[in-house]
């Protein structure tokens, strides 16, 4: 499959088939050039610091470097030392001066990752740094001035956090001054199957496999999916179907189970299962429950064990001993 408008620099790539996608990327190519501060939102596993880094290297300050900080996984004691560093015997154990990330970023792009993490506090000292454009070490009397453009990722919405009061508002207009957010994966179905293309591609270099393909029902599952971690969840279920599949077309049976579940079928988005789908898929369950006892199977279901196999045959259900093993009656 070729990949439509797969812009890659760097070993940077974003694949844009949806329209949501073609659109954020035309609107990333004309910021990316610009000073502006840019606020990235969107679900976890959307891409956010892939779309970051892309806009960096496509930016006047490509050859500058690329800085990223943490603001949510970072206490308040420590998150001002690690924005704006600190001189020796700033604090206890502070045995050396050390410069902090907006100095690390010089000449370069600043990334505030989950920037609604941030106190109250803290967002009162980044608001007072970025509007006079200097800040101080921390223990140090000499000002630094700032020449790095910030770039601030969030998971939620900073416009209920502005209207809860959990987020300044004065801060929220100071890096929101061009908006891009990705939508999740699941309101854009179509950028699926070039995904799918591309990560195979790249697990299946990296474990030494021959190159896979998804079988047609193998892909209907993927589309009929929420992806609730988006592109970062779809790669590990590929990743797990890849390493566990002895075949190069990875069928049905190689997706985690709450993927391929009659419920999982029934609570499908795009359309609802066949009665055929739905009989193949509870067969394959019961048999995974009896530990692939034919005869208890069939005993389950209300069939014989002659009707058992022949529907394992109609279905396509493997025989095999690893994945519906004889129970030798």
């Amino acid at each position: 499959m070729t990949l439509v408008n797969a812009e890659t620099m760097h070993n940077l790539t974003i694949i844009a088939v949806s329209t949501d996608s073609h659109d954020l990327l035309d609107r990333a190519q004309r910021v990316a050039p610009t000073e502006a501060n840019l606020l990235i939102s969107g679900e976890t596993g959307t891409g956010k610091d892939l779309l970051a880094r892309w806009i960096h290297e496509h930016s006047a300050r490509k050859d500058g470097p690329y800085v990223k900080i943490d603001c949510g996984s970072l206490p308040e004691s420590l998150l001002e030392a690690e924005l704006f560093g600190y001189e020796r015997g700033a604090f206890t154990g502070a045995g050396t001066s050390k410069p902090g990330r907006f100095e690390a970023a010089q000449g370069g792009t600043l990334v505030l990752d989950e920037v609604a993490g941030l106190t109250l506090p803290a967002q009162a000292k980044l608001l007072r740094v970025i509007e006079e454009r200097r800040f101080t070490r921390l223990g140090g009397r000499q000002s630094v001035t700032i020449d790095a453009r910030l770039i601030s990722l969030s998971n939620v919405n900073l416009f209920d956090s502005v209207a809860h009061k959990t987020f300044r508002a004065d801060l929220f207009h100071r890096l929101n001054v061009i908006p891009l957010e990705i939508t999740p994966l699941r309101e854009r179905p179509n950028d699926i199957p070039a995904l799918v293309d591309y990560f195979l591609d790249n697990i299946c270099r990296r474990h030494g496999k021959e190159r896979c393909e998804l079988s047609p029902d193998t892909l209907s599952c993927l589309r009929g999916y929420d992806l609730p971690g988006n592109a970062r969840e779809l790669f590990h279920i590929l990743e797990r179907a890849v390493l566990i599949s002895r075949e190069k077309q990875l069928l049905p049976n190689t997706l985690p189970p709450h993927l391929t579940s009659s419920t999982a079928l029934m609570q499908r988005k795009d359309q609802k299962p066949t009665l055929a789908q739905l009989e193949a898929v509870y067969i394959r369950e019961i048999l995974t429950l009896t530990h692939g006892q034919k005869s208890r199977a069939a005993e389950i279901l209300g069939i014989s064990r002659k009707n058992l196999y022949e529907k394992m045959r109609t279905y396509g259900l493997p025989y095999n001993r690893k994945n519906q093993p004889e129970d030798g009656k």
